[in-house]
């Protein structure tokens, strides 16, 4: 069932059959909860990874370190145009099989064969290996047992997946009904991309937090309006159009829609130059009916729907016709990757890749207001000082993802009577 405005009676939170007593943190904080994360959660959900236009052709490939779910994959188009991973493993001693100068960092490329540069061992595309160096020195290798060690590989709307667990659900079954709500986005009409990175020295799932509620927009991103817009969003506060769970999923749809703004005086004078900024270039270009499950509620002042597919993927469609996703890549219990991507219509001229290079650093700005937070949410929540936090009807969505992450360790342990991590009960 789709919810799609505000329920007349009670909250969000109660609607969706959340608790609303304070939650603790303890997941957040614990190492020892994070190696249960790691098994419970990266090893068994599909994971995306990338996409299909970073494997234009025949033998492309790229390379993607999971360290939550401790590995690292081998994406490659194969020469019958298909798309497969493999652990990126040399069969013979272990080696990692594709990297450049550090083996850490990640690579791509385009070949016909992997070759392992420890002993010269090679794959074809397939995974078979296809030669060893000094074969007649070995006992009975039959070169057929020892191809790349297969990783379970689909594609959804573009979108490359990978998951470890061979008993998953196909993904398009684990997309479920919002992934449905957007099959059909011109995705692939976007490829005009920009990208950051950054390593964050907070909890994965803190980071997700900040982007799934706007509660603090009028506050944190005060200075990023005029002086007058800014006392006007304060006074008023915020409030989304409509959220919506499914399943580990959620989604929340927001207001935004200024493309142009009614009041130019609302914002800088280089957004009314280039007719841009955070919301994206105001001239959208077309590209044809949008799914029917974006805008859920109709509004007229709609501007952004926030989907989060769990684990660690957000995909962000703006009204103006462009795209960006989120990716949080655990690296400790208090670390990880952020990277975002941001995804345009190529432009035709040098002002439209103006309008979108001013969207970008724009965001960028927007980015590391959010991120600036982390760390020091991180240090204090460590120190245990206080345990339970408040929240509001608006970070639903952070109740839901805390809770479906201890129910997948509860799950993973084979019920909650066998955790052995101390985490609260509450949603």
């Amino acid at each position: 069932m789709a919810h799609f405005t505000k329920p007349a009676e009670g909250s969000w939170t109660e609607h969706f059959g959340l608790a609303t007593e304070p939650v603790v943190y303890d997941d957040s904080t614990s190492p020892e909860f994070y190696e249960l994360e790691r098994d419970a959660i990266f090893r068994r959900t599909w994971l995306n990874v990338g996409r299909v236009e970073q494997l234009p052709r025949k033998g492309s490939y790229f390379t993607k370190e999971l360290d939550a779910a401790r590995t690292a994959v081998l994406v490659v188009r194969d020469m019958d145009d298909e798309v497969r991973s493999y652990h990126n493993m040399c069969r013979h001693r272990g080696n990692k099989l594709v990297w450049q100068d550090y083996p850490r960092e990640e690579t791509q490329g385009v070949c016909r064969q992997f070759t392992c540069k420890y002993h010269g061992w090679r794959y074809d595309l397939q995974g078979n290996l296809t030669f060893v160096q000094q074969e007649d020195e070995f006992f009975n290798l039959d070169k057929s047992n020892f191809g790349l060690a297969p990783v379970r590989t689909d594609v959804w709307e573009g979108f490359v997946f990978v998951t470890l667990d061979p008993d998953a659900p196909p993904l398009r079954e684990y997309m479920g009904r919002l992934g449905a709500g957007i099959e059909g986005y011109p995705f692939h009409l976007m490829t005009q991309k920009h990208t950051y990175r950054a390593e964050v020295g907070s909890n994965w799932k803190l980071f997700i937090d900040a982007f799934v509620e706007f509660y603090h927009a009028p506050v944190l991103h005060a200075k990023q309006a005029t002086e007058e817009e800014s006392r006007k969003l304060q006074s008023f506060g915020y409030e989304a159009l409509a959220y919506d769970i499914d399943g580990p999923h959620a989604m929340v749809s927001s207001w935004g829609g200024m493309s142009p703004p009614k009041d130019l005086g609302m914002v800088k004078p280089i957004d009314r130059v280039l007719r841009s900024g955070l919301f994206g270039p105001w001239d959208a270009p077309d590209i044809g009916a949008l799914p029917s499950g974006l805008n859920p509620s109709g509004h007229p002042a709609w501007g952004l729907d926030s989907y989060l597919f769990f684990p660690n993927f957000m995909i962000l469609i703006w009204k103006p016709n462009w795209y960006l996703t989120y990716h949080y890549w655990p690296t400790s219990h208090h670390t990880h990757v952020f990277e975002t991507s941001l995804y345009f219509v190529p432009p035709a001229n040098a002002y439209e890749r103006l309008e979108q290079e001013l969207a970008v650093v724009t965001f960028k700005e927007f980015g590391l207001q959010d991120g600036n937070t982390l760390e020091a949410t991180q240090m204090m929540i460590e120190t245990g000082a206080v345990r339970e936090f408040p929240l509001c009807d608006q970070e639903v969505m952070l109740r839901h993802l805390h809770r479906t992450c201890r129910q997948y360790v509860a799950d993973h342990q084979g019920g909650p009577t066998r955790t052995t991590v101390r985490v609260s009960a509450a949603s």
